[in-house]
C-alpha cells in the first residue's frame, strides 16, 4: 500500500474535492483520481462516490481514514526521527487559547526546547476564531486552541483536552451561601467572561437568552487579568476548573452551585492541510501527551 495514495484519499475525504486535493498536491486531477482508483482497488471496496451533487466519502471510506492518518502520522515521525532532514533550525509560530498558555505554556515551551533546541518558537495567544484566520492566512503554523464545531476543511483538527467548567465567586459574595443559584440570581451580578465571539462567550449568550433583562458581562482577553477580577469581587465567572482549583483550595474562591452542570470546555489543535512538514504534527502530539496529567493554574 503506497503511502502517496494513503495521502491522497485523506486530501480527497478532508477537501471533499478530486480538484481541490489536486491543487494542494500539485498533481493532474487525473493523477489524483488514478491514486484513489488503485487504493481502491486494492482494499476491495468504494471510498468515494462522486455525482453532480459534489464527492461524498463512502463509509468504508470514513473506517479507513483514521487508519490512514495514524500510518501517514508514524511514517512522518520516523522521517523525522531518523534521516538527515530532521528540522533542526528555523522558527515555529504557535498559536494558543490563553486559558492552556496559563496552565500549560510553561511545561510545553521547556519540552519543545528539550527536543527541539534550535527551533526558535513565535507565540501568540487569541480567541479561536482569529487563530483559525491566522492559520488560513499563513500567520501561524500550529493552533492549540478552543474547539470549534465548524472547522474549515482546509484544516486539520484532533482532541487535545477538555476541563470542567464552574461557576465561581469571591468566598464574601452575596450568592456565596446559596445551595443553588438561579439563572436570574446569576444575572443580577456583573458576570466576567472570555472575549466576544469566544465560545464561552457565546455559551452565556444562549445561557441567558431566557430572560427578559439580560445580564452585563464584562469581557477580558486575559485569563491572568480575569481570575484577578474574580478575585477582587468585581464579578462572577463560568471558568475552567483547573485555572480556580488554587484559589477554590484556599478558600479566596468559592464555587457557585447551579441546576444545570456547565458544559466542558473542550481543545484542540490544528495545522494546515497543505503544510506537508512533521514538526506541527510532532509537536501537537508533545502536547497533547503532555496535557494528559493534571493541570494546575
Amino acid at each position: 500500500m503506497r503511502l502517496r495514495n494513503l495521502a491522497t484519499f485523506i486530501k480527497v475525504a478532508r477537501l471533499g474535492s478530486f480538484h481541490g486535493a489536486a491543487q494542494q498536491l500539485h498533481a493532474s486531477q487525473p493523477a489524483i483520481s488514478a491514486r484513489i482508483i488503485a487504493l481502491e482497488e486494492e482494499l476491495g471496496v468504494k471510498l468515494f462516490s462522486r455525482d453532480k451533487s459534489g464527492t461524498r466519502i463512502t463509509a468504508w471510506g470514513n473506517q479507513l481514514l483514521p487508519y490512514a492518518e495514524k500510518l501517514l502520522a508514524i511514517s512522518q515521525e520516523m522521517k523525522a526521527q531518523v534521516s538527515q532532514d530532521k528540522p533542526q533550525k528555523g522558527s515555529l509560530r504557535i498559536g494558543i487559547a490563553d486559558t492552556l498558555a496559563h496552565l500549560w505554556l510553561s511545561s510545553l515551551l521547556k519540552h519543545w526546547q528539550e527536543e527541539y533546541p534550535l527551533i526558535s518558537f513565535e507565540l501568540t495567544s487569541d480567541v479561536t476564531p482569529t487563530l483559525i484566520r491566522q492559520l488560513q492566512n499563513h500567520q501561524i503554523d500550529l493552533a492549540l486552541m478552543v474547539a470549534e464545531q465548524s472547522i474549515p476543511p482546509n484544516l486539520v483538527i484532533d482532541p487535545l483536552c477538555s476541563y470542567p467548567q464552574c461557576w465561581v465567586a469571591i468566598a464574601n459574595h452575596p450568592l456565596a451561601n446559596n445551595p443553588v443559584c438561579s439563572i436570574e440570581e446569576l444575572a443580577a451580578s456583573p458576570i466576567l467572561s472570555f472575549p466576544r465571539d469566544s465560545r464561552p462567550w457565546h455559551f452565556l449568550q444562549q445561557y441567558f437568552s431566557s430572560l427578559n433583562e439580560p445580564p452585563v458581562i464584562h469581557t477580558c482577553s486575559s485569563v491572568a487579568n480575569l481570575l484577578t477580577l474574580v478575585r477582587q469581587g468585581v464579578g462572577i465567572a463560568l471558568l475552567p476548573k483547573p485555572l480556580v482549583e488554587e484559589s477554590l483550595k484556599n478558600a479566596e474562591l468559592v464555587t457557585l452551585q447551579t441546576q444545570a452542570e456547565p458544559p466542558e470546555l473542550a481543545f484542540c489543535y490544528s495545522w494546515r492541510l497543505d503544510d506537508d512538514r512533521v514538526l506541527p504534527r510532532l509537536l501537537a502530539d508533545s502536547s497533547r501527551a503532555i496535557m494528559q496529567f493534571p493541570a494546575s493554574g
